[in-house]
C-alpha cells in the first residue's frame, strides 16, 4: 500500500476534491479528511464519506488543535495537504482579527508542532493567488506581494513563514497558489454555484460592477492533480502557482454559465456597484510547475460548467433553499 495524506480544511468543498483525487489516482492506504465541523449534507460532502480507504473527522484546527494531533499522531500521515482557513476575501474587512487567528497564528502553531514529528515527509499549503493583488500581466512566483484585503495579506503572512522554515530549520514544504477553484459541492455564495442555482430558481444575480473583473479559474479536480503531482515530484521548498493561461470576465464566466443553463444572459445577470477592495484582474504565469512536474489545467469551462448545472439540477430540492450569504464563523 501507499502512504496516507491528511487533508486539513477536509470538509470544504476543495478539500473533499482533492480527497477524491487522491483516492482516484494514487495507491494510498488512506485519506485522513479533518475539517472544523462535521461533512455537510450530499450536495455539499458528496458523499465522500462512503469511500474505501477515507476517513472524517471534525476537529477545529485553532481551537481543538490538541484533539487533532491525537489523530495525526495515531495514523501519522506523511503528506499533510492545508486548506484550512479563514476564506472570502470581500469579507475579511471585518472581523480581520478573524482571519489572522487561523490563517497565520493557527498555521504557524500546527506547523511548530509538526516540526516535532519525525513521520511528517511533506506539508502542502494551500495559498492564494489574491497576494498579488490586481496585475496587469502573468505574475510568477517572484512577483512583488500588494495584498488588497486583510485576508490576502493573513495568507501571505503564513508563506513568508513557510519560506522562513523551509530555509534555516528545513520544514518539508511546498505552497501552491491557485487561482480561483471552483467545482461541484461549493458553497452558495461562490459566483459559479450561486449564478447556477438562481438561474435554476427563475432569479437574477447580481453582477458587481458589470462584471467586469478578470479572475482565473481552474475545476476542483485540475487542482487535486496539481497536489498530486507536487507531492509526487516537486522538489521540497518549491512554491508555484496553479492556474491557467489567461484570465476570464465575471461577466464571461456569467455568460458561459448562461449557455450551460441554456437561459439567455438577460435573465440570469443584473449590475450591480463593484465591492470593497474588488481586484479589477487576477492573472498567473504557471510555466515554474508546468516546467517542474508537468502540471497545466484539463477541464475547460463547457465540460467544468456543464458539471455545475448536473450537481445544481441533482440536488435542486435542498439547493434552492440554501442561503446565498457568506456566513463568518470562528
Amino acid at each position: 500500500m501507499g502512504k496516507k495524506y491528511a487533508v486539513i480544511g477536509g470538509g470544504g468543498s476543495f478539500g473533499i476534491h482533492a480527497s477524491f483525487w487522491l483516492l482516484d489516482n494514487t495507491d494510498a492506504e488512506k485519506v485522513i479528511g479533518i475539517g472544523r465541523a462535521p461533512l455537510r449534507s450530499e450536495p455539499f460532502s458528496l458523499n465522500i464519506q462512503e469511500r474505501d480507504r477515507y476517513e472524517y473527522h471534525a476537529r477545529h484546527l485553532t481551537y481543538e488543535m490538541d484533539l487533532l494531533f491525537e489523530i495525526l499522531d495515531a495514523e501519522k500521515p506523511q503528506t499533510i495537504v492545508n486548506f484550512a482557513a479563514q476564506g472570502e476575501g470581500a469579507a475579511s474587512w471585518k472581523h480581520s482579527w478573524r482571519y489572522f487567528e487561523t490563517n497565520s497564528m493557527a498555521l504557524v502553531k500546527f506547523s511548530e508542532e509538526l516540526m516535532k514529528r519525525d513521520w511528517l515527509e511533506r506539508f502542502i499549503q494551500i495559498g492564494t493567488s489574491e497576494m498579488y493583488g490586481s496585475v496587469d500581466h502573468a505574475t510568477a512566483e517572484d512577483e512583488p506581494i500588494k495584498p488588497s484585503s486583510p485576508y490576502a495579506a493573513s495568507k501571505v503572512a503564513f508563506d513568508l513563514y513557510l519560506e522562513s522554515v523551509h530555509k534555516f530549520l528545513e520544514f518539508p514544504m511546498n505552497v501552491i497558489r491557485p487561482s480561483n477553484a471552483y467545482g461541484p459541492g461549493q458553497l452558495l455564495h461562490r459566483v459559479i454555484p450561486k449564478t447556477v442555482v438562481l438561474g435554476l430558481k427563475g432569479e437574477k444575480l447580481p453582477l458587481h460592477g458589470g462584471g467586469h473583473a478578470e479572475k482565473s479559474y481552474i475545476h476542483s479536480r485540475d487542482l487535486g492533480r496539481a497536489i498530486q503531482m507536487v507531492d509526487e515530484q516537486a522538489p521540497l521548498g518549491e512554491i508555484y502557482n496553479a492556474g491557467p493561461p489567461e484570465p476570464t470576465s465575471i461577466r464571461r464566466v456569467v455568460e458561459l454559465t448562461a449557455d450551460a443553463l441554456g437561459i439567455p444572459f438577460e435573465e440570469l445577470a443584473e449590475v450591480t456597484e463593484d465591492r470593497l477592495g474588488q481586484d479589477s484582474r487576477y492573472w498567473l504565469d504557471s510555466s515554474k510547475i508546468k516546467e517542474h512536474v508537468g502540471w497545466e489545467p484539463q477541464i475547460g469551462w463547457e465540460d467544468g460548467l456543464s458539471e455545475m448545472v448536473d450537481w445544481g439540477r441533482k440536488y435542486f430540492d435542498e439547493l434552492k433553499v440554501t442561503s446565498t450569504d457568506f456566513t463568518m464563523r470562528g
